[in-house]
């Protein structure tokens, strides 16, 4: 089977909060896993709420990471999208787990778009 993409979906436990709800490491920490992956940046967008928690998406060529967190429960859910096979997500995923210094995670790997056979597209005029 030819999977189009790799799409993790993280339940990242015991972080550390401080971390968690520092909009501006968080940001950092994410590009940096991108990049520690060997993915291309394309945007960055993140957001500080209030009292706490961030949420972001980093943009990259070969698809997206994002990201929401819960800094009183030390908890952050986590995407990692990655389409073909030049980087591998579960870099991103485990230089994430690192820095937030958590104590568990759980995830799990979707293929997404999978193909038995080349698929033939027919293009008409209307």
């Amino acid at each position: 089977m030819n999977a189009l993409g790799r799409h993790i979906l993280a339940e990242i436990y015991g972080c550390d909060p401080a971390i968690l709800d520092d909009s501006e490491l968080i940001k950092k920490i994410m590009v940096d896993s991108a990049l520690a992956a060997g993915a291309e940046i394309r945007e960055v967008a993140f957001h500080k709420f209030s009292p706490q928690g961030v949420s972001g998406v980093v943009v990259i060529s070969e698809s997206h990471l994002t990201i929401h967190t819960w800094p009183e429960l030390g908890y952050a859910a986590v995407d990692v999208f990655t389409c073909g096979d030049r980087i591998n997500p579960w870099d991103a995923c485990n230089y994430l787990t690192e820095k937030f210094k958590a104590k568990h995670i759980t995830a799990t790997e979707v293929k997404r778009g999978l193909f038995d056979q080349p698929v033939s597209v027919k293009v008409s005029n209307l």
